[in-house]
């Protein structure tokens, strides 16, 4: 498998929300990621498969055009422009496998929400983006991170064991689609040396095993 980490962007909206709705079906109101996106605290990380992509809509070539429908056209786009941006965001080709985020508050990475494809779980790619969170939240100068998980969700607890969160307590109902409780996980101090040290460590053996080769988050 080949995956890459990217900050998320304009363009990979529309594949995140359908993710959004298949990992998170009872959620609701659903997350507004293009809200999100303007949201100062917010940040947000994709993973993409690189040996895939979403096919582009065929456009057909226009037929001939005057020169005067022409410049009609463009007068029409620089208006349309004027008031929707300069910039026309079309929905991105790379295929989006996994997405995570993050609110940093004060001096506290908390992370919002981790998802992946249902037909690539199971394949590393969870733990790319938490080890990826992690490295965003370290150079976004944030002192730990925090998270919440179901109190039945016992593999992902294992997951976040395994990255240094130990349990800091109990938020009773906060799930609510069916009042579970949360757990509330915490690491350490994330620029530490020991923390730092065993981090090198998880990201070496989660390259040596999934195939994946050492990584930074692409810009």
């Amino acid at each position: 498998m080949s995956c890459y980490v990217r900050l998320m962007r304009t363009e990979d909206v529309t594949q995140v929300a359908k993710l959004d709705r298949e990992a998170f079906p009872t959620q609701w109101p659903p997350t507004d990621y293009h809200h999100e996106l303007q949201n100062r605290l917010a940040h947000y990380v994709v993973a993409c498969e690189a040996r895939e992509t979403v096919e582009a809509p065929k456009v057909e070539a226009p037929p001939e055009k005057s020169f005067f429908e022409l410049a009609s056209r463009v007068r029409q786009l620089f208006n349309h422009n004027r008031f929707f941006g300069n910039e026309a965001h079309q929905p991105s080709n790379e295929y989006i496998v996994g997405f995570a985020g993050i609110w940093i508050m004060a001096d506290e990475a908390h992370f919002i929400n981790i998802a992946v494809r249902e037909d690539h779980r199971h394949q590393g790619i969870g733990e790319l983006l938490l080890i990826s969170i992690i490295d965003l939240a370290t150079e976004l100068n944030a002192s730990i991170v925090t998270l919440e998980v179901r109190t039945s969700n016992t593999a992902a607890q294992s997951l976040y064991h395994k990255y240094g969160f130990s349990q800091a307590g109990i938020r009773q109902g906060y799930y609510t689609d069916n009042r579970e409780d949360a757990i509330l996980m915490s690491t350490e101090k994330i620029a530490s040396n020991p923390f730092l040290a065993q981090l090198n460590r998880l990201k070496q053996a989660h390259s040596k095993r999934w195939g994946i080769p050492l990584y930074q988050i692409v810009r």
